[in-house]
């Protein structure tokens, strides 16, 4: 299988030598030639938010033309339903149950990390838990096979002044927020550049600033603070576009981690002119309750959000055609997580989930469809058929597997992804999954299992109420609004197994569930 696949990625090399006719074939450091690959994780972006998902209010008509050009994965999840847990399981193909970050660690132990202000002032501050020293992720391996490795956006595993930074984890270069903290703000003080702090012509405007009430809150003059001058996701775009126009010798990785749609509501105005023409007036967010930050139109903000990420995207495609490398690169799109519920978000009226439920306790943050299923779709021209489309189950942490597959690095036998490259192929022969696994220590504990049409969820793990016994019939509630598990005790009793098996100590202690570390998640309680 390994050969033909192999055959089948040299396929255009071949074809371009042959038609070279008696010319002398180019040097054999330039063969094979390897594929460029772009990974763009939209940060919150719900199954139901991309116009070729269903998406009828927000347009997004860039990525739609990009996601017809490849195939759409309709069942394609995240690794956790919430940022850091999900980034780290991408980097290095490790699903829950084995991970050593499995939730959100701002790692309080060292102070007010929460001020903002405080943050600015002191870096030690910034940033998440890091990730062990001897981690090695993906981008470690795509290094060592030849790959210039670039990340630019937003970081979430580690901290300055530790090892657990992206150019310490695999990438050559970085650009963006090191921390997720920080990213509640589209108008920072600083982003990062590499190792080191680059400071913005931005006032100090902390995330969580309410409306101020002696204001009129229908006046959109009265929401001016809250728009500096330099907004962190222009000046990304312009990263992006640098470090793309820089890579003609060798292959790239570009891992486009945007902090887009995650709230706080903030926009270039003329995207949410735009879409207050088109929604019409609309109640103010006022962010009394320590939420994000205030805005005027919040449904137009929203959707101006997601339309501004869509046009540099389309930006991004233009530039690879102009470089004349677009045929030779993979373009990965998805989200990190689903829909969210707060910060003047409004999932239920943009229907963010698509099919699926979206509010709190069933989006952003819970193992049910609307938290974990994500909008993604990969375009890779003369590999991947256009205009395609694959239901085959499959996550986030089978990327460190595709990617291994597609440019030749060893993939390490302990890896919880396969590769999907024979689905994109087109080919019959694609590995399936027994199971996919989720075990989340927040918002009360909650643990899933996916096996086949199957899926088991069990919730309030760590919380006063009585822990939870659910089991879906996917093929035929998607939607998971009928509980059939009383009538299927040997599908639970597989789970129960796989929940043992699966599960190892975490090295965090707040990343631990009782119940699983004492063996007593069985099928019955």
């Amino acid at each position: 299988m390994m050969h033909a696949l192999k055959h089948l990625l040299l396929l255009p090399t071949l074809i371009a030598m042959a038609s070279c006719g008696e010319k002398e074939a180019a040097p054999s450091d330039t063969e094979p030639t390897k594929p460029n690959i772009i990974y763009i994780l939209a940060d919150d972006l719900g199954y139901g938010e991309l116009g070729v998902f269903g998406q009828e209010k927000i347009e997004t008509p860039h990525i739609d033309a990009l996601a017809k050009q490849g195939m759409l994965f309709t069942q394609h999840y995240t690794s956790a339903p919430v940022c850091a847990p999900a980034r780290y399981m991408f980097l290095t193909g490790k699903h829950s149950g084995n991970a050593y970050i499995r939730g959100n660690h701002e790692w309080r132990e060292r102070g007010n990390v929460w001020d903002y202000r405080e943050m600015a002032k002191d870096s030690t501050l910034e940033g998440q838990h890091p990730m062990p020293k001897e981690t090695v992720t993906l981008a470690h391996r795509l290094q060592k096979v030849g790959y210039t490795t670039g990340l630019v956006g937003k970081w979430g595993l580690g901290a300055p002044h530790t090892y657990s930074v992206p150019n310490e984890m695999g990438f050559d270069f970085f650009y963006g927020y090191n921390g997720q903290r920080q990213a509640h703000t589209y108008y920072p003080l600083h982003l990062y550049k590499n190792k080191n702090r680059v400071h913005l012509q931005n006032d100090t405007i902390a995330p969580h600033t309410a409306f101020p009430m002696e204001l009129d809150s229908l006046d959109p003059r009265s929401y001016a603070q809250f728009t500096q001058p330099e907004y962190a996701p222009d000046l990304m775009f312009k990263e992006i576009a640098s470090f793309v126009s820089a890579q003609e010798h060798k292959p790239f990785f570009l891992y486009w981690a945007t902090p887009i749609p995650h709230v706080a509501i903030q926009a270039p105005q003329r995207w949410v002119d735009y879409y207050v023409d088109k929604f019409g007036d609309e109640a103010p967010y006022l962010a009394t309750k320590k939420g994000y930050f205030p805005h005027r139109y919040p449904r137009a903000g929203y959707a101006a959000m997601i339309s501004y990420l869509d046009e540099n995207v389309g930006k991004l495609v233009q530039q690879l055609k102009d470089q004349g490398i677009y045929e030779n690169t993979l373009i990965v799109f998805t989200s990190d997580n689903g829909p969210s519920f707060n910060g003047g978000a409004d999932p239920e009226w943009f229907n963010s989930a698509g099919e699926f439920q979206e509010g709190f306790g069933k989006g952003k943050g819970f193992v049910y469809e609307g938290g974990i299923r994500v909008p993604t779709f990969f375009t890779w021209p003369a590999r991947v058929k256009p205009g395609s489309e694959s239901d085959h189950l499959s996550v986030h942490y089978d990327m460190l597997a595709t990617f291994g597959e597609i440019t030749g690095y060893d993939v390490p036998k302990d890896t919880d992804g396969i590769s999907l490259l024979p689905t994109l192929l087109g080919l019959e022969n694609q590995q399936k999954h027994e199971f996919l696994y989720w075990e989340f220590p927040e918002y009360g504990g909650q643990v899933a299992i996916r096996m086949g049409d199957w899926k088991v969820v069990r919730q309030h793990l760590k919380s006063k109420e009585q822990p939870t016994l659910e089991l879906y019939d996917m093929a035929n509630d998607p939607t998971e609004t009928r509980n059939v598990a009383k009538e299927h005790p040997e599908i639970l009793e597989k789970a129960a197994i796989i929940f043992q098996q699966e599960h190892s100590k975490p090295g965090l202690e707040r990343f631990q569930i009782p119940l699983l570390e004492e063996g007593l998640l069985g099928e019955r309680e």
